[in-house]
């Protein structure tokens, strides 16, 4: 076998320019929420939910530096992606999650 056939694939995108989302997404199925919480927390599960999506989106869009997310641009993800509009908390968080994931 030659050495060039073991040589491992790069992990990072060599991609030129930003690739478009792959539309429509299949969503996955949903499964109720545990009962007896506080209303709190599934308020913060849901938000932290919604921000995982808009992350995820604006790193496949080609967003990958949290100065680069701000709310407009997160805006306009959550209605590219169909997602009620985010709060400003809620863009703070997809901002802290782009943050942590470098």
């Amino acid at each position: 076998m030659p050495v060039a056939a073991l040589k491992p694939l790069p992990t990072q995108s060599t991609s030129k320019r930003a690739v478009q989302l792959d539309l429509p997404y299949e969503p996955v199925e949903k499964r109720p929420l545990p009962p007896g919480r506080p209303r709190e927390w599934y308020v913060i599960h849901n938000r932290r939910l919604k921000a995982m999506r808009l992350a995820i989106a604006l790193l496949d869009s080609g967003i990958y530096m949290p100065n680069q997310a701000r709310n407009e641009r997160i805006h306009v993800t959550a209605q590219l992606i169909g997602v009620h509009p985010p709060s400003d908390t809620t863009c703070h968080m997809v901002r802290a999650l782009m943050r942590y994931a470098r």
